[in-house]
């Protein structure tokens, strides 16, 4: 049972919400557009699960192979730092892991072409570009720019794309729109680690900019991304009730970003994910 709970710790279950978000989003989208496939839409919604909890599963393997990691972080715990599972095994969850993402991606070249290989590839790469090789992102201030690609900026528009055979401006701007709320996850969770990172050489950007620009950073994401779904949404007073949605609940993150420190900035995280969530869940009932 314990072994379970770890597993499950390692998934971030919190954050899982966050590559939901990206594809609900486009499947809002695809259901304004009025021609759709859903069989695509839903292989999509499970190539985003597994790629994400296989990032999670390498972040945490490479974060102590590299000594990034130490017992007792502020953060969740981690299964691997605590003893708790085997690198070795961590390792090997993160393979069949993305070894199970890479099949569902295939099945989806069927709606596409081959072309699809290549996105698929780069995804895979930044799966482990993340936490390791001779420039992991993660430890040089590329991490929110990596989170705004890979949960906005490629899933939302591909997963348009798969569901209804076209690309247009207002998926790229919804993309980027959900990249930018997804980058706010890793702002609450670089800002609660900052004095841990900077002491374990980690260059986050709450580290290279400071802990008190996060709040700031935070909100204008915040505003980018309203006004970018705003703009994708079209005119009508329904284009503003996802927005409210998102943005009701992350003006009070903001203010208790202020107030918190360490482990309690946590729930703060999972809120975030959460409000980005119920944003795309509201773009879809809107669509209906």
């Amino acid at each position: 049972m314990k072994k379970t709970k770890c597993w499950i710790e390692a998934m971030r279950l919190r954050t899982l919400p966050v590559s939901l978000a990206g594809v609900c989003a486009a499947w809002g989208l695809a259901l304004a557009h009025g021609s759709y496939r859903v069989l695509p839409g839903v292989l999509c919604l499970v190539f985003a699960v597994l790629a994400q909890i296989a990032s999670n599963f390498a972040n945490e393997y490479y974060d102590y192979t590299s000594g990034r990691d130490k017992r007792g972080r502020s953060g969740p715990r981690r299964g691997v730092t605590e003893g708790d599972i085997t690198p070795q095994a961590m390792l090997r969850a993160t393979l069949i892991t993305l070894g199970c993402a890479c099949c569902v991606g295939l099945s989806l070249v069927a709606w596409s072409g081959w072309w699809l290989l290549a996105v698929g590839l780069f995804i895979a790469v930044g799966v482990f570009a993340y936490s390791t090789g001779p420039y992991p992102l993660s430890t040089h201030g590329w991490g929110e720019v990596a989170v705004i690609f890979f949960f906005g900026l490629v899933p939302v528009p591909m997963t348009f794309y798969l569901m209804t055979g076209a690309m247009t401006p207002e998926s790229l701007m919804m993309g980027a729109a959900l990249g930018l709320m997804g980058a706010n996850v890793l702002i609450i969770n670089n800002y609660r680690d900052c004095e841990e990172d900077r002491g374990v050489g980690k260059l986050t950007l709450a580290v290279c900019w400071g802990a008190a620009s996060m709040p700031w950073l935070y909100g204008f994401n915040m505003t980018a991304a309203a006004m970018l779904t705003l703009a994708a949404s079209g005119d009508g007073c329904w284009a503003w009730v996802p927005t409210l949605i998102y943005v009701f609940p992350c003006i009070k993150i903001i203010r208790e970003m202020g107030r918190r420190r360490g482990a309690q900035l946590t729930p703060l995280l999972g809120a975030t994910a959460l409000s980005m969530f119920a944003y795309s869940i509201a773009l879809i009932i809107r669509s209906l």
